[in-house]
């Protein structure tokens, strides 16, 4: 059997979708997703705060790791770690980012895009605190670092199934957030609802 083939074989999709209806969707992409990351805990999904953060490094390679979500609200999504780590140089030459969540057992992705500011030096301050003596050990004075990713777009996206996917796009313009499903003839084009 070829490698493509015995690919091919592995179910995907296996989760249980819940209902989803885009046009009950929230004015604001922050509540959508506090709603669907309390159904992940609610349903006990393992590593619900587990994301991808995607940068760019200075060739334009891009460059993906695992975090865990620190924090969500109306100043953007926020990731932590080392003043000298890869990701914290390549924010500093590129400051935009990409995250990716993707609960399995729900059938659920969500992505987030836009630029990365970094935090007051108190909130890194804090969110080191929060950290185990273990894990602040090994971090000297004003090393640690707290990023929010301030989104440009952001994606929800529910599988089915019978593959008839919803994706509902939100994205920001002059007048504050607007969001539609997307078509799948135009994956640019959506019919905005809000």
């Amino acid at each position: 059997m070829t490698t493509a083939a015995r690919l091919r074989a592995v179910p995907s999709l296996t989760g249980d979708a819940p209902a989803f209806d885009p046009s009950d969707a929230p004015a604001d992409p922050v509540a959508l997703f506090l709603s669907w990351l309390d159904d992940a805990l609610d349903r006990c999904v393992a590593e619900p705060l587990a994301m991808t953060l995607a940068t760019v490094d200075s060739e334009g390679m891009p460059d993906a790791r695992t975090l865990i979500l620190k924090d969500v609200s109306e100043w953007g999504w926020a990731f932590a770690g080392h003043r000298r780590s890869a990701k914290s140089m390549q924010l500093a030459g590129r400051p935009s980012a990409a995250l990716a969540f993707w609960w399995q057992p729900l059938m659920r992705a969500v992505r987030v895009r836009g630029r990365v500011v970094e935090a007051t030096a108190e909130e890194s301050a804090a969110d080191l605190a929060a950290r185990s003596r273990s894990a602040r050990a090994r971090v000297l004075p004003g090393e640690w670092m707290l990023w929010r990713v301030v989104p440009e777009r952001v994606e929800f996206w529910q599988g089915r199934p019978d593959r008839d996917h919803v994706r509902l796009i939100y994205r920001l313009r002059d007048r504050g957030w607007v969001h539609g499903v997307e078509r799948a003839e135009k994956t640019d084009d959506i019919e905005e609802q809000g």
